[in-house]
């Protein structure tokens, strides 16, 4: 049997790019609601295919489970906060950089919506890529983590090492 272990060779790794990862999300979000003050500017063009705009996502990515009561909020914040306690024990033992920078990177993004989630009842989203008449969806810095830690996540685990599900228990 297996010990679950809270910390492990990565752990460290992933602390320090879960917490930098969260932190330039939360600041780019205070910057953008107060600073730069998004809501009230309003659509901010920066190019032919991408714009600033402000977008609270009361849901999920896409939109999707879309949850405006309090209830559907906070479980939203529980799931998440169990997601980002499964990747911390699953990633602190990870053997591989990429591997532990991947589930780091999840984490900052998972953490980055849900204090987003707790502080104001929705996700901020800013990012808006357009073509024409199509619209991609509108996101965060914390989703840019999510995808780019999913992404570390698919990459390492068909080129990282050796195939764990390969290995007999005759090794």
């Amino acid at each position: 049997m297996t010990k679950i272990r809270p910390w492990g060779p990565s752990s460290a790794l992933i602390l320090i790019i879960a917490a930098l990862g969260m932190a330039i999300d939360q600041g780019f979000k205070l910057w953008m609601l107060f600073g730069f003050d998004i809501a009230t500017r309003g659509r901010v063009p920066l190019t032919p295919f991408f714009d600033l705009v402000m977008v609270w996502n009361y849901g999920i990515s896409y939109g999707l489970l879309q949850q405006e009561a309090g209830l559907g909020r906070w479980l939203l914040v529980g799931v998440t906060v169990v997601i980002t306690v499964l990747f911390w024990i699953w990633g602190a033992q990870a053997t591989r950089r990429l591997q532990a920078a991947g589930f780091a990177l999840v984490i900052a993004g998972a953490l980055g919506n849900g204090i987003d989630r707790i502080a104001y009842g929705a996700v901020a989203d800013f990012f808006h890529f357009h073509v024409g008449d199509f619209s991609w969806y509108v996101f965060n810095l914390a989703d840019v983590w999510i995808v780019a830690g999913v992404a570390a996540l698919l990459y390492d685990s068909f080129v990282g090492g050796p195939n764990d599900a390969a290995k007999t228990s005759s090794e």
